[in-house]
């Protein structure tokens, strides 16, 4: 006899991250900062205890980034990641019977928090360019949704939203219906053109923004990211949250990250510029490659992908693999965007 464990979560398929790279390889799957981190945060780090629990509010990071965007500090919730607020907001607001709306293909997270709610994932393909189709997601709204996820650039495509489109579907969504906006990687966007969330909050009611610190900011290993918002729904957050979740040493890191943003718009600066120079180098190779606005870039091989993936591989490139739409890579070291652009003509060229 074995122990009963409900069917749907049995049957799910655990996330799996990037996968890590051979010693002589680039790991470019999981959209990491490539730079050293800051000697500041690491003397943060090192500065604090292991001894004691941490502030499981964490009030001070709370303190700082309501004060950053001019909100309350109960309009600022802290996770151990963006992804552990999703969770929180999805099972806040929806349960057995309810639906909850995003695009696809996106982060690949989506269904699996969906699942574990026990609501119903809905999902709306996305538009010929990767981006999301926001008038079909609207359309999709029926009296059973309960949240809609949107994400901006999309992961794993790098496509944004503009702030016009993204205004027209919140005034066609009810205000019943809860908004999440996922800006993980809007940092990285340029195009003056993408929305941007936390100005919004103010005329939508039922929006609430997520962002990180592991993108941008270098603390992808350290987990810690925040969302702005109604208080009340992140009050409902902070009950269905893991007590105690976020440790002291992430709380310091992200204050210190906040301490040095300078060096790290530089970093960003870097970034922007090699993945333009990427997108620059796929395109004259025939590449129909989809405006990229994080850190990353979409290349769309249908069914070669595993194919083009060995090929990636044997020129020491190791990127996040979607078989059978398309894979993602992370704009890297410097020393990786040769070896990218010769692997990618070869796949050009032979597949």
């Amino acid at each position: 006899m074995a122990v009963v464990l409900r069917p749907e979560i049995a049957s799910l398929t655990p996330y799996r991250q990037g996968r890590p790279a051979p010693a002589d390889a680039f790991k470019l799957s999981s959209n990491e900062n490539p730079f050293p981190t800051l000697p500041a945060v690491l003397d943060a780090i090192s500065a604090s205890s292991v001894l004691r629990y941490p502030d499981g509010a964490a009030t001070a990071l709370r303190v700082r980034l309501a004060e950053r965007f001019g909100v309350s500090v109960d309009e600022v919730h802290v996770g151990a990641g963006s992804v552990s607020i999703l969770h929180q907001l999805i099972q806040a607001a929806a349960g057995p019977g309810d639906e909850v709306l995003y695009a696809w293909r996106s982060f690949e997270a989506y269904p699996g928090i969906v699942t574990v709610s026990g609501a119903t994932s809905v999902t709306v393909p996305n538009a010929p360019d990767g981006g999301h189709d926001l008038e079909a997601l609207a359309a999709a709204v029926t009296e059973r949704t309960r949240v809609i996820l949107v994400c901006t650039p999309n992961n794993p495509t790098s496509v944004i939203v503009t702030a016009e489109r993204f205004e027209r579907f919140m005034a066609a969504v009810p205000d019943t219906v809860l908004v999440l906006l996922d800006e993980a990687y809007r940092e990285f966007v340029t195009d003056p053109d993408a929305v941007d969330g936390i100005p919004l909050l103010e005329r939508y009611p039922n929006l609430v923004v997520l962002r990180t610190f592991s993108k941008a900011y270098g603390l992808a290993g350290l987990r810690v990211g925040y969302a702005v918002g109604p208080a009340y729904i992140l009050d409902a957050a902070r009950s269905a949250a893991i007590a105690l979740s976020v440790t002291e040493p992430a709380q310091r890191a992200a204050l210190a990250a906040l301490d040095h943003e300078d060096e790290y718009r530089a970093q960003v600066a870097e970034l922007v510029a090699r993945r333009d120079r990427i997108r620059d180098g796929l395109r004259a190779q025939g590449w129909p490659l989809p405006e990229p606005q994080g850190n990353f870039v979409w290349l769309a091989t249908g069914q070669q992908t595993a194919a083009a993936a060995e090929v990636l591989e044997a020129h020491g490139i190791v990127a996040r693999v979607f078989a059978p739409e398309g894979i993602r890579v992370t704009v890297g070291e410097e020393e990786s965007v040769e070896k990218l652009l010769r692997a990618a003509g070869e796949v050009v060229t032979t597949l």
